[in-house]
């Protein structure tokens, strides 16, 4: 389970975040997200800074919260308030394979 949840977070790219619940999901742990946050905060060399609450909300207190938000604006990432602008900066996991462009629907 740790694995899948790290290689899930790994994907999120620079300048997009995700919540605890879609890394869950893309995971194949739908309904994990407190899991999601225990591997965070054992996990090292993970980008723990792109994992937010629902809404774009850093669920993080005091100092940590503060060297998130500075962390994702140092990569770009935009507020609105004290929330993430989830509209412009969430990341859609989507299927590992190529998943740009029409497909070819073929039988």
């Amino acid at each position: 389970m740790r694995i899948r949840i790290e290689a899930a977070i790994r994907r999120i790219p620079q300048g997009k975040v995700s919540t605890y619940g879609a890394v869950a999901r893309a995971a194949g742990l739908p309904g994990a997200a407190r899991q999601v946050a225990k591997v965070l905060h054992r996990g090292f060399g993970l980008p723990w800074q792109r994992v937010l609450g629902a809404g774009g909300e850093i669920k993080l207190r005091g100092d940590s919260a503060i060297e998130q938000r500075l962390r994702l604006e140092a990569e770009g990432v935009r507020f609105r308030g004290l929330k993430v602008d989830m509209k412009q900066c969430e990341w859609k996991f989507g299927r590992r394979t190529s998943d740009t462009g029409p497909r070819n629907l073929r039988p």
